[in-house]
């Protein structure tokens, strides 16, 4: 295996962690986006009241995207394993 395989290989996966967690990543900023305007707006300083509302978005969120992370992720390693025997020359 060459160092410019293994870097592409990392690179590979790198950008398939930065595409299945977006969606989660997203949604956990928009959420705490809008309670950070909903505190300001009713001046409720706890620093509290934020984590249960992202947690049930990004629940919400892995029901709507589990199948298609799991099929991204599997997807990557099916064509990983397959092209093993050209790593190993």
């Amino acid at each position: 295996m060459t160092p410019d395989i293994a870097i592409d290989i990392a690179r590979q996966a790198l950008w398939i962690i930065i595409l299945v967690s977006s969606p989660m990543l997203l949604v956990s900023m928009v959420v705490g986006l809008i309670i950070s305007i909903f505190q300001t707006i009713t001046s409720i300083q706890e620093q509290t009241l934020t984590f249960v509302p992202k947690l049930i978005a990004i629940f919400i969120v892995m029901m709507l995207c589990g199948s298609w992370i799991l099929k991204t992720t599997a997807d990557y390693m099916i064509e990983l394993y397959s092209s093993f025997s050209q790593y190993i020359r």
